[in-house]
């Protein structure tokens, strides 16, 4: 068990970045979450009073939902009114110290603020600027707005989800943004290593403005989902816990009722998974020695696999694949994660005493950092702050504002 660490952050390899985010939900805070786990200061941005609408996303208590914490961990939170001149000059003034400037505003938002690249590039020339939107800042939809939900489907991952006679499913978290924000983050470290080799040659504003779009980083997952069908003609379906073309790979429940996932599909792993589950005779026949033939007779393996996984316990099942070098595994809830050892062993659940409401501060455990460094997750510092519990020490050290001038742009004297 990990907690909050204190204090300067040296041997990081993102020490001595500093990242000011001007984002809220999920897509760019991710980004901003990546950056600052690896030692960024990342400086959120959050409107008055309010803060980012992720403070009260699945809030079950308290005024901070877990989620905010977790999202947002490792960063300062200030509070800036960008309707004033007071709060957007403080913007200019926090990216003429940042290396990079995250935002996920419908395009066209900051430029109205008088915020937008231009000014940006004017505050700091060698900023990189991170841009993350529902449609990206070019074509016919890039005014558009629109969550995860509606880029998972205009990017193909939701066709593919959920069992072929219903309608399409929605994965249980919001994926679509984060691949976003690491999509965000990898644009970050590209455009601040281009400024590095770069060296007096600075890279013009347009090569150090990263445009992401939300259904195409949903798009560039979907593998080989477009190529398929122009080469071949195929139109890719839904097919509940399999993968089309690859078998056998599905969940199969076992006799205490619980449930296992076995991917049996690679073609020497078919033949051990035969073996352990007594029908040898299917790993000997020719027409299931590769993937295309097992995938015509998907439904007779999975009904074999089932029957045998139905006959034994949960444990027993995994422990048998195991010495037989079958990839299987437990389908984990968060008490599964909790209580795994392997999670435990490389510090993957840290735990941090927080405000959830209650009559004082809960031991929660929040997830840990990838990718590992030195075997064990790399310590979180702290999780989500309270809102503009650093404007002060932002404002008035880092940019030696005067109280009446933190009052200003902080919204404090609205």
């Amino acid at each position: 068990m990990s907690d909050a660490v204190s204090g300067p952050v040296s041997d990081l390899p993102l020490t001595g970045i500093r990242v000011l985010e001007l984002g809220n939900y999920i897509a760019a805070p991710t980004a901003g979450r990546l950056l600052a786990d690896f030692g960024a200061d990342v400086i959120k941005v959050e409107r008055p009073r309010t803060g980012d609408e992720l403070r009260n996303w699945r809030l079950y208590a308290g005024d901070t939902s877990m989620l905010y914490r977790t999202l947002n961990r490792n960063k300062r939170s200030v509070t800036l009114d960008l309707r004033s001149d007071a709060g957007r000059r403080a913007v200019l003034d926090l990216a003429a110290r940042s290396d990079v400037v995250l935002e996920n505003f419908r395009p066209g938002t900051l430029e109205r603020w008088g915020l937008g690249p231009a000014e940006l590039d004017a505050a700091n020339p060698d900023v990189v600027l991170v841009r993350i939107s529902a449609f990206g800042q070019t074509g016919p939809l890039a005014g558009r707005p629109g969550f995860a939900a509606v880029a998972e489907a205009m990017g193909g991952l939701r066709a593919l989800v959920g069992e072929a006679d219903r309608p399409p499913s929605r994965t249980g978290v919001s994926i679509g943004d984060s691949i976003a924000g690491l999509y965000g983050a990898f644009s970050a470290v590209m455009g601040l290593y281009q400024r590095e080799a770069s060296g007096a040659a600075r890279p013009p504003l347009n090569r150090r403005s990263m445009d992401v779009a939300l259904n195409e980083a949903v798009f560039s997952m979907m593998e080989s989902l477009v190529p398929d069908h122009l080469a071949y003609g195929v139109e890719r379906h839904r097919v509940g816990g399999r993968m089309e073309g690859i078998a056998p790979s599905n969940a199969y429940v076992c006799g205490d009722g619980a449930s296992v996932v076995v991917a049996g599909n690679g073609d020497s792993i078919f033949g051990r998974l035969m073996e352990v589950i007594g029908r040898p005779e299917l790993g000997a026949e020719p027409d299931l020695a590769a993937n295309a033939g097992r995938w015509l007779r998907r439904d007779e393996l999975d009904a074999a696999i089932e029957a045998w996984t139905r006959s034994l316990p949960r444990d027993e099942v995994l422990a048998r694949l195991d010495e037989a070098g079958v990839p299987a595994g437990p389908i984990h809830t968060a008490p599964d994660i909790v209580a795994d050892e392997q999670f435990r062993a490389r510090d993957m659940v840290q735990y941090f005493d927080v405000d959830t409401g209650g009559a004082g501060p809960a031991r929660v455990g929040f997830p840990g950092v990838v990718p590992v460094l030195d075997g064990v997750s790399v310590p979180v510092r702290h999780v989500g702050p309270d809102l503009g519990a650093d404007t002060d020490d932002v404002l008035g050290g880092l940019l030696g504002y005067p109280a009446d001038a933190v009052r200003a742009a902080s919204g404090e004297e609205s």
